[in-house]
């Protein structure tokens, strides 16, 4: 473990939220929760920064009163930003029709699942165990089309191909060959997350925190996988909890607690308190 000590005074937290803030019961401890509302008080901004679509965020903005204390969701993995104090989109930006049907046709080329997001539900032309934690996740109905091309005739955010996970690894190095015009990235290890090029949690991060009048190096953030990896590299402290891969920790300053043991609180009694 590595620890960093600075003289900065840091304004802004990203928090992931699956298997980071939430515990393996997809709940947020009342340690986490009482320390989040320490650091609102102090005058920290609050961003909850995950893969999930924004309906399935929403739910946590009263329970960390955010809405009251000028906090954000990052959604879609870097896709929207919302302010919680007037629910209102700040920044979105969306795949293609285009795009999501060549994603697809990959999807299928490879024998993978694929899901996509309209409004509040889930849309996919199959049902499978990972695509049930998906909706066991969100608690987002799941909507069966007889044909994925012809129902998305929208821009959506977000698209996650799913399959097992050492399966699509291999499907990752694959598609990020085949779509380097895309952004690419593994949250749980059995979903593979694309969104538009040069979407990711650190750039949509850096965005808010410059329209906020936040430097880089005020920013902390924490996460637990490999699509958190842009934002930890972004911030100016990055922290894992310890229920991260160990050759991710070369990336970030600190390892704290893991998310059944109140990191996310560790970190803020260590950095902000």
């Amino acid at each position: 473990r590595r620890v960093l000590f600075r003289s900065v005074m840091y304004k802004l937290l990203a928090l992931d939220l699956d298997d980071t803030l939430l515990n393996d019961k997809g709940e947020i401890s009342e340690v986490n929760r009482k320390a989040i509302l320490k650091a609102q008080k102090k005058g920290i901004k609050i961003v909850l920064a995950s893969g999930r679509p924004t309906g399935a965020m929403t739910r946590f903005i009263e329970e960390l009163e955010l809405d009251k204390n000028g906090g954000y969701i990052v959604s879609f993995n870097g896709g929207e930003i919302i302010n919680c104090e007037t629910r209102e989109s700040v920044f979105k930006k969306a795949l293609t029709i285009k795009e999501i049907h060549r994603v697809y046709d990959a999807s299928k080329k490879h024998n993978c699942s694929i899901i996509t997001y309209r409004g509040d539900n889930i849309v996919s032309e199959t049902m499978d165990e990972y695509i049930g934690v998906e909706v066991e996740l969100t608690k987002m109905p799941l909507i069966q089309e007889s044909s994925f091309k012809e129902a998305v005739d929208f821009e959506g955010v977000k698209c996650i191909v799913l399959q097992e996970p050492s399966y699509l690894k291999k499907v990752e190095k694959l598609m990020k060959d085949e779509f380097s015009d895309l952004s690419i990235s593994i949250s749980k290890p059995f979903f593979l997350e694309i969104t538009a090029k040069g979407i990711d949690k650190g750039h949509t991060i850096g965005k808010l925190a410059e329209s906020l009048n936040i430097c880089q190096d005020e920013v902390i953030a924490c996460g637990n996988a490999e699509n958190d990896l842009s934002m930890i590299k972004y911030a100016g402290l990055g922290v894992w909890v310890a229920n991260t891969a160990s050759e991710l920790h070369k990336y970030g300053q600190d390892v704290v607690a893991s998310n059944e043991e109140d990191g996310v609180a560790e970190l803020i009694e260590k950095y902000l308190l």
